[in-house]
């Protein structure tokens, strides 16, 4: 058997971040489309837990992207997602024994965790802080919907 030059991970790869860069900067424009940040801290901590880190490589240029798209910090919530992997997640997997309350407690800390400690990044650097709109609330229901499927 001959094997061929491209391996088929590696071009699978490829193809999801290109859709993940489209559907980012659809995202930013588009207020209804949400920004996929629970499914990638979910991702993230999945690929963390294998050691995969081709996959936390590629995961931590999406969240880059997320962050360049929406005006935040860079790799803030690549600091903020591995903080809450090492620290938090224990804990949550260890009291909570339902797969749905898990699942939520994920799309919670991601949004609402998220927004916190961008807030505490921007008193103590002395930027603007980050406004809260009531669409997270709806990015919060789509994507525990989606997290759930998966």
């Amino acid at each position: 058997m001959q094997r061929s030059i491209t391996h088929q991970n590696s071009v699978e790869l490829i193809a999801y971040i290109v859709i993940f860069v489209l559907y980012s900067s659809l995202s930013s424009i588009h207020s209804y489309l949400t920004p996929m940040l629970a499914v990638l801290f979910v991702l993230l901590t999945r690929s963390l837990a294998r050691n995969d880190y081709s996959c936390i490589l590629i995961l931590s240029f999406c969240l880059v992207i997320f962050e360049s798209n929406h005006g935040y910090m860079l790799f803030s919530s690549i600091i903020y997602f591995y903080f809450i992997y090492k620290f938090i997640m224990p804990k949550i997997n260890q009291n909570f024994f339902c797969p749905w309350c898990i699942k939520l407690s994920n799309v919670l800390i991601a949004y609402i965790g998220y927004f916190l400690f961008l807030s505490l990044m921007s008193s103590i650097f002395l930027l603007s802080s980050p406004e809260f709109n009531y669409y997270i609330v709806y990015y919060i229901v789509i994507e525990f919907l989606l997290l759930s499927i998966l």
